[in-house]
């Protein structure tokens, strides 16, 4: 049984400096290495603020280059496994739209991650909606420094595709694996469900 105090309700708070970055968000963003590199700049500032893992996502709407959500990994802060970068932006993309689905109503949203999909997200990617990914450093990157990806496909791709969502990697991807390089090398804690090491131990 919950406390009273919890009142039953599920609450991931997304860091403060985000909160302001997307309110004073306002122009559209004209090409895929634009967004990247949001993307790829709100995980910098995830490590440089502390507040949660080496992940930047974002969902955009694909038409206008409209950010609709953005999100970082905050796995550690809010003490939830689920609350990678990617899981984070589509919740609450859908919230803000208002429909589990985004892309209903011939939206096409597209999601833009700094990082391939661990097995996690890769599987809740279909049922977003979203009918573009966009991926900066390769599920490798992240293994490089000693997160743990899953068990995912090895045509995970191709199983996408098979879905008709369009899938492009290596945008923007030096930039982003420097980005997990940086949070290797000043200490930040590499985490998942079977180990606890940190990186460079």
């Amino acid at each position: 049984m919950l406390p009273d105090e919890h009142g039953g309700e599920l609450v991931l708070r997304l860091p403060d400096w985000l909160r302001r970055l997307w309110t004073e968000q306002e122009h559209a963003f004209d090409n895929a290495e634009a967004k990247m590199r949001f993307v790829i700049e709100l995980a910098r500032r995830n490590v440089e603020q502390q507040t949660g893992g080496p992940f930047g996502a974002a969902i955009f709407d694909a038409d206008s280059g409209r950010l609709v959500a953005p999100g970082v990994n905050v796995v550690e802060p809010s003490n939830c496994s689920i609350a990678h970068a990617e899981m984070v932006a589509i919740a609450l993309a859908q919230q803000v739209v208002g429909s589990y689905d985004l892309g209903a109503d011939e939206t096409f949203c597209e999601l833009v991650t700094s990082t391939e999909p661990c097995a996690m997200c890769l599987g809740a990617i279909p049922w977003s909606g979203v009918r573009r990914v966009l991926c900066g450093a390769r599920g490798e990157d992240a293994c490089a420094i000693g997160f743990d990806e899953g068990a995912k496909p090895p045509d995970w791709v191709g199983a996408l595709q098979g879905r008709r969502i369009e899938v492009v990697q290596d945008l923007c991807r030096t930039e982003a694996r420097a980005v997990l390089e940086h949070y290797r090398t000043t200490g930040g804690r590499i985490y998942n469900a079977r180990c606890d090491i940190r990186a460079g131990e």
